[in-house]
């Protein structure tokens, strides 16, 4: 069955060519006719592995394309998630899946609500990348891939194809609590990184700020039922910022290149998260205020 992509950025591009070069059927969903003609242009995708570039040439085609999609891999950005998956609507067969790999919270439940006969598979990811060009990614970092649909225990036996990519991976019915944690981390580490301007290992610099948050955070996280993610926390939150000490937070790379953030995803959902659930998070409000006035004096987009 083929593996269609729709958003070719780090992950979406990441998976795309490991999965190609293990010889499995790939195309890219691209967004409009001068994103395909640039794309073709290039030749493919190519990653960088250790320093070394391959190019592989993945065929591609606009959302408007005639061909049925069964398995769709939507690895745009958290906004643009339902609108992309709706357009997509008239090709996607009966039981059809999608594999939803966004940041933060809240797009899963849009896209599941705006196409409810699609099965919707959730999906969080440690690896790390980042594209240094036009239609080239550096894999930066080994990671991991979490799978799930909740309270399901039988894992779909496409996954084998995952192994045979090379693209690590498990399955977890309890694959929220994976989501919630690496909220709860992002939430701890990319707002102080946009802040601070630094990079991820110079939070060491205010750990006063991090422990605060990160024990808000365990706080906001028990009272949504969410205790396995709530474990430890503020300890993962320390081995993240070293792991990564050299690199810069997603959010960070975001603002310093002009771009929309996932704030709404993030930061806003764990604060609208509180506010249902009648916990004060006073650490968490202030964070997404100074965050807000930040995106609103270089007037980015603050949602």
């Amino acid at each position: 069955m083929t593996w269609h992509v729709l958003g070719a950025g780090s992950l979406g591009s990441l998976w795309a060519t490991r999965l190609f070069r293990a010889g499995l059927p790939v195309r890219l969903i691209l967004r409009n006719p001068e994103q395909l003609a640039s794309y073709r242009a290039s030749g493919g995708l190519s990653l960088v592995e250790n320093g070394h570039s391959q190019l592989y040439p993945i065929a591609a085609e606009t959302a408007d394309s005639a061909a049925p999609v069964q398995r769709l891999l939507l690895a745009c950005k958290a906004y643009d998630a339902e609108e992309a998956a709706a357009s997509l609507a008239p090709r996607l067969a009966p039981g059809a899946e999608i594999i939803l790999l966004q940041n933060g919270l809240g797009s899963q439940d849009a896209v599941a609500a705006r196409l409810p006969r699609v099965r919707c598979i959730l999906a969080s990811s440690t690896e790390g990348a980042f594209r240094d060009g036009p239609w080239r990614v550096v894999f930066a970092g080994q990671g991991h891939n979490w799978l799930g649909v909740p309270g399901q225990e039988q894992a779909p036996a496409w996954l084998g194809e995952l192994q045979q990519a090379g693209i690590p991976h498990a399955w977890s019915a309890a694959i929220l609590a994976k989501l919630w944690r690496k909220l709860a981390l992002n939430c701890a580490i990319n707002p102080l990184t946009v802040l601070h301007q630094c990079r991820n290992g110079d939070l060491r610099d205010w750990p006063q700020d991090v422990q605060a948050l990160s024990s808000e955070l365990a706080e906001l996280l028990r009272g949504c039922g969410q205790t396995e993610a709530a474990d430890d926390l503020h300890k993962e939150v320390l081995r993240v910022i070293d792991a990564t000490a050299a690199n810069y937070s997603s959010m960070y790379q975001d603002v310093a290149q002009g771009r929309r953030t996932e704030i709404t995803y993030l930061l806003g959902h764990a604060c609208r998260q509180a506010r249902q659930h009648g916990l004060a998070t006073p650490q968490l409000d202030a964070l997404h205020e100074r965050l807000l006035a930040c995106l609103a004096a270089r007037g980015l987009p603050l949602v």
